[in-house]
């Protein structure tokens, strides 16, 4: 993976950096930890511009966000509740799970939406609470701006300040992104196994 994004920013420049970081967003196992590091290097060779790629980084994690936020909205809490009660066991929750989520994001949304861009994995789902709270789209592009440029500005400048060993930290970051996606995985394998109808 860390080889073929590297030749692909190599020649799509801003386009490539605003698509890749749509696409993490919307099919989370491409990792930002690769995208914009790598973009970072490209900056600190002088064939891109910081403040462009931190842009483009920035808008195409924006537009990867806006699916999954647009289709919690119009699919709706009540239809995702009797969804879950029918697939509870490899959804692994339950309607009354999905009313406590919904009430944690109702108190605290803003501060989700804003850290929530920071982490990965939440990051790309932190998006489907703000659709089925109805948080106003101004409140959830404003936060998810401010916490994905903060993450991508973070692993741009790593990238930036790590140039000339781009190949060899490609090596370490490749392994590890898949592990966490193993792990996650492995979670929501346990679940489902583990999972116990609730009690009527």
């Amino acid at each position: 993976m860390f080889k073929f994004i590297t030749e692909f920013l190599e020649t799509s420049g801003y386009v490539g950096v605003f698509a890749l970081m749509a696409l993490e967003n919307i099919f989370p196992p491409i990792p930002s930890e690769l995208i914009m590091p790598f973009a970072g290097f490209v900056v600190a060779r002088g064939d891109l511009n910081l403040v462009g790629v931190l842009v483009a980084g920035t808008a195409g994690s924006i537009a990867g966000a806006l699916p999954w936020y647009y289709g919690a909205r119009i699919y709706g809490k009540e239809r995702l509740k009797k969804f879950a009660d029918g697939h509870a066991r490899w959804m692994t929750v339950t309607a009354e799970d999905i009313d406590k989520a919904i009430a944690a994001f109702d108190r605290h949304g803003r501060t989700v939406v804003l850290f929530g861009r920071l982490i990965p994995a939440i990051r790309t789902l932190i998006s489907v609470p703000a659709g089925l709270a109805c948080m106003s789209l101004g409140q959830f592009l404003l936060y998810s701006t401010i916490g994905s440029l903060a993450w991508t500005g973070l692993l741009t400048a790593g990238g930036f300040l790590l140039e000339n060993n781009y190949e060899q930290i490609g090596k370490y970051i490749d392994p590890v992104s898949k592990g966490i996606f193993g792990i996650l995985l492995a979670w929501y394998i346990y679940r489902v196994i583990t999972h116990r109808p609730a009690k009527a």
